[in-house]
């Protein structure tokens, strides 16, 4: 509390509502205004009269610095839209806010059952042990190990842990020159797609598949193409011999679950070696169960260096720390960490440097066990639920993961669905978002269970269920409730009819 005081009071000088030489309230009259201790608004204000924000005069009480200078001294005309008189729409070169992508309320936690993929769960974060990392990485010692500007480089410590414990478990042996720390493994695929695409480069892509991925390479090039996926995986013969460059997610097929056959990728590595086909290979939840499956990597079989390997860190641990990283040939390695400086220089280190030591000191190893067997039990819980509530919809997990692929009867609108089941405090993904037909089919959608409690995945499907018969039936669904508790009241409401 005593940090938020600070925070608002530094916020209204520094926004000039408090000018040099204004009064503040009295620390009592403040605290009852808040409804906190006195002593909160003693210790904040001498905080900050240690600090040189405030100053105490006798009799008097607390006074803005006279040195203290706003921000922004000029608050007239504050809220006037900025780029008046620009004709943006014929200025700009591109439009992504107009792809189709998969959209997710930022409010999602507040949902009582959020059947959404890839979000963090509060309740399995080592947070003691991540916060012991972070401290570390703050000490002098460490301080001066990441703080300098590594212009294009990588703190080597995270370099190493990541070519001796991780990637080593996916059956990869790297160098130190065949390794790049990015900002998660959506911008590995950016810089990939940069460097290997040209407006006439042809891209095949699975078809269901990743949005983001296929919204990037589209940026690149027009010629992005599908590629079927059946149950061994991506069609090895359906792969367009204009292709030059092929994504693939072969451990876990996004968002469908299925790996790929032995068979299958022996296929693609040799179809691959006879058209010069360029790999990439996006691994994304490939710590999820998959830990000892080493033979699932294309990587780990290809012995030309034309596959590309991306991995996550973040999705893992949590989606904001957002640190993946490429696992290349030593010349693409080159000329991407050449990118990356143009970008962003690099990665933040202190954030490298705690990851690194979360390896080193083996907490990562615990908390993978950990989600592995939270995430099973999870999914034990949705394949019962789901064979008992929603009969008729066919439902595909996978090898390891934290998401169902679930496919309705013919003619059934997921979109609707989700629409209805948002309004009663449930949240899924449409699948459309996930072809690349811009007239896709409408009776697939994804649940994703790493961000909702166990205990809630039953009721959530019975409702999910219930919610799907009135969709097919036509009939009204359950208005949206006002907030996280009437939502939950609504939603048991709702399932005990």
């Amino acid at each position: 509390m005593q940090t938020r005081v600070r925070e608002m009071i530094v916020a209204a000088i520094a926004e000039g509502w408090l000018r040099p030489e204004t009064p503040l309230p009295s620390s009592r009259a403040l605290a009852d205004c808040l409804c906190v201790a006195r002593n909160t608004i003693l210790l904040a204000y001498q905080q900050l009269v240690d600090e040189g924000v405030l100053e105490s005069r006798a009799r008097s009480g607390y006074f803005v610095c006279p040195q203290a200078k706003p921000m922004r001294p000029d608050m007239a005309g504050r809220d006037e839209p900025s780029g008046a008189g620009v004709d943006w729409s014929a200025r700009l070169r591109a439009y992504p806010s107009r792809q189709r992508n998969i959209a997710k309320p930022r409010e999602w936690s507040s949902y009582p059952y959020p059947f959404i993929y890839g979000q963090f769960d509060p309740a399995i974060f080592p947070a003691n042990d991540w916060r012991e990392c972070v401290r570390q990485a703050l000490s002098v010692l460490e301080i001066r190990g990441w703080a300098a500007d590594m212009i294009d480089g990588d703190d080597v410590y995270l370099i190493e842990q990541l070519r001796t414990r991780v990637l080593p478990r996916r059956g990869i042996w790297a160098g130190p020159d065949e390794v790049m720390v990015t900002l998660g493994a959506q911008q590995a695929l950016y810089i990939l797609a940069h460097l290997l695409v040209g407006r006439d480069d042809v891209v095949g892509i699975e078809d269901p598949g990743y949005p983001d991925a296929r919204n990037i390479f589209r940026l690149r090039t027009p010629h992005v193409v599908p590629v079927p996926v059946d149950d061994e995986g991506a069609i090895a013969d359906r792969i367009p011999d204009a292709c030059s460059v092929l994504l693939l997610t072969p451990a876990r097929h996004c968002p469908t679950g299925v790996t790929l056959s032995a068979a299958r990728r022996a296929s693609l590595l040799q179809l691959a070696a006879e058209r010069d086909i360029l790999l990439i290979e996006d691994d994304y939840e490939s710590n999820f169960g998959l830990s000892s499956d080493a033979a699932s990597t294309l990587r780990a079989h290809d012995p030309s260096g034309r596959v590309s390997y991306v991995g996550s860190l973040s999705k893992t641990l949590a989606p904001g720390l957002r640190l993946g990283f490429i696992v290349g040939a030593p010349d693409l390695i080159r000329e991407a960490r050449a990118l990356r400086r143009l970008m962003m220089r690099h990665p933040p280190t202190n954030n490298q440097r705690a990851m690194a030591l979360f390896l080193a000191l083996g907490h990562f190893d615990r908390h993978l066990r950990r989600c592995v067997d939270v995430l099973t039990e999870r999914a034990l819980v949705m394949r019962s639920a789901l064979a008992e509530h929603m009969d008729g919809f066919e439902c595909r997990f996978g090898t390891g993961g934290s998401s169902a692929w679930v496919r309705g009867p013919e003619g059934f609108d997921s979109r609707r669905l989700a629409a209805g089941a948002r309004d009663a405090g449930v949240l899924i993904e449409p699948g459309d978002v996930f072809f690349l037909d811009d007239q896709p089919p409408l009776n697939f959608f994804r649940l994703g269970f790493s961000a909702i409690p166990t205990h809630r995945i039953e009721a959530g499907i019975e409702l999910l269920g219930r919610l799907a018969r009135a969709a097919e039936q036509s009939s009204p669904v359950p208005e949206r409730p006002a907030s996280s508790g009437a939502a939950l009241d609504a939603a048991h409401r709702a399932v005990s009819g």
